[in-house]
């Protein structure tokens, strides 16, 4: 069952990522990107600490990926660049090659690389010590818009506006497996913790599981009523996963047999980022 499920819900705000501990939350106005801090043991989130302002990016399009390895947030922006900062607003690292907006950015699992997608068809792998770009990928016909990382590290998952999801072995650059099956955009993509599923989100309005061994898809979950923009497992055992909707929901799903644990409603408006962590679930809501 889900542990203490908490809402928390922020109105015009476009974009958010939690910290592995719970320790800070990500949020786009349209002003900028701020940092909130939460609690110390990571409870609940506190709107009356400190806030980091970071200067330099656009005022719209910005999505936010917190380190698995330290305090550093990436972002992934309409001006075609990737960046690296410290919390404290100190901008560490640009990364640019991109010749279109970038949709989405993800940290390799060992911290050292960072994954960004864009509507120039290609997702590309950097090095965030270097800088340097590992890898520029083309294998969609239209924008690529999210990615996922293998837990080992070895596979990435990316999806797009073609209504393909493929995955990836980063070793060769090499697409290994591509998976048909929604009829439109594919906006959310995630692998299980135990690496052997791959969950993707459509505007088809469905949630489709995909046996990764078996290479096909093996549950079509009838999720929402309208565009489903994100799909997130729990991260530590992957007990269950989480849909966020263009139908202002949020949905609980068991891992076991993909039947619906529970429905968070609550939004008013169109529900975009969404991100599972501690046990706790949080989405962002736009106007």
């Amino acid at each position: 069952s889900v542990v203490s499920v908490k809402i928390w819900r922020a109105w015009c705000l476009t974009v958010h990522s939690i910290s592995q501990d719970c320790g800070a939350i990500a949020l786009n106005y349209e002003t900028g990107l701020s940092f909130l801090k939460a609690s110390t043991n990571g409870l609940f989130i506190a709107c009356f600490v400190s806030l980091a302002l970071l200067v330099g990016l656009p005022r719209y399009g910005v999505y936010v990926a917190f380190s698995p390895v330290s305090d550093n947030v990436a972002t992934a922006s309409a001006d075609r660049t990737a960046k690296l900062w410290n919390t404290d607003g100190t901008l560490l690292r640009t990364f640019e090659g991109h010749l279109d907006r970038l949709a989405r950015i993800a940290f390799h699992p060992s911290g050292k690389y960072l994954g960004t997608t864009s509507f120039d068809k290609t997702w590309r792998l950097w090095d965030i010590e270097s800088g340097a770009e590992l890898l520029l990928q083309e294998g969609h016909s239209r924008s690529v818009y999210a990615i996922s990382f293998h837990p080992d590290g070895s596979l990435l998952a990316s999806c797009g506006l073609d209504s393909l999801t493929r995955v990836w072995d980063l070793r060769t650059g090499r697409s290994i497996l591509a998976l048909e099956g929604h009829i439109k955009p594919v906006y959310g993509v995630d692998f299980s913790p135990n690496g052997y599923h791959l969950a993707t989100g459509s505007e088809d309005n469905t949630c489709r599981i995909w046996d990764l061994r078996k290479k096909k898809s093996l549950y079509i979950i009838p999720a929402h009523s309208k565009l489903i923009s994100q799909v997130k497992f729990e991260p530590q055992e992957g007990y269950y996963l989480v849909t966020a909707s263009y139908d202002t929901t949020v949905k609980v799903w068991s891992s076991r047999d993909f039947k619906l644990i529970r429905t968070l409603s609550g939004h008013e408006a169109r529900v975009t980022p969404l991100d599972v962590t501690g046990g706790k679930i949080f989405s962002l809501g736009k106007l």
